[in-house]
């Protein structure tokens, strides 16, 4: 089975998946040098990434 077709079964996207696992590795750790690190992103990636994951610590609650 081709992984294209393991992701259309799903309905998810690849992109949507490692979206999820950076935004799952920003909940348990707020350092964005640690995701860039992790994930090769930029700091200002990271640092969306963080806010979304903790928006408590960055005054923009999202409803």
């Amino acid at each position: 089975m081709l992984l294209s077709t393991a992701f259309d079964r799903t309905g998810l996207t690849a992109r949507a998946l490692w979206q999820d696992r950076v935004l799952n590795e920003a909940r348990h750790s707020a350092d964005p040098v640690h995701l860039m690190h992790l994930f090769a992103i930029s700091d200002s990636t990271a640092m969306k990434y963080v806010h979304a994951a903790h928006p408590e610590k960055t005054g923009r609650v999202h409803p």
